[in-house]
């Protein structure tokens, strides 16, 4: 049976990335742009990743309710405050949106572990 990621995402851009990377890895993806479908999918999902500047949703309180170990949160790398509420929050792992475009063709691979490296990547200096 092919393993499920829930994305939280609006952004069309890292849809189309994440949608791409999930078909090659052999991964069923399923988008959703409000906490209560986040809710509802998270249960049956194997990885949830979340735009954490989704519009109108409490992406802080959200993360409360998500089992964190596999919740993977993006964000710009500038955003530092709202990269340490959301790990603070329960996110399992927050990168900086270029280390996530990066790297998640790799998690989706099983060759970077995706709940491995909890905590928050990702530093000023790179472009996001």
């Amino acid at each position: 049976m092919k393993r499920q990621l829930l994305a939280v995402v609006e952004d069309l851009f890292f849809a189309v990335k994440i949608e791409a990377a999930a078909r090659q890895a052999g991964w069923v993806v399923r988008f959703v742009k409000t906490a209560e479908a986040a809710r509802a999918g998270a249960a049956g999902a194997d990885l949830v990743v979340v735009d954490l500047n989704l519009k109108g949703v409490d992406v802080l309180g959200l993360l409360g309710e998500l089992p964190g170990e596999r919740v993977i949160g993006f964000v710009s790398h500038v955003q530092t405050e709202l990269r340490r509420a959301a790990a603070e929050a329960g996110c399992g792992r927050v990168l900086a949106r270029s280390v996530f475009s990066e790297r998640l063709p790799a998690i989706l691979q099983g060759a970077e572990d995706a709940e491995g490296g909890a905590g928050v990547e990702g530093g000023a200096g790179g472009g996001d």
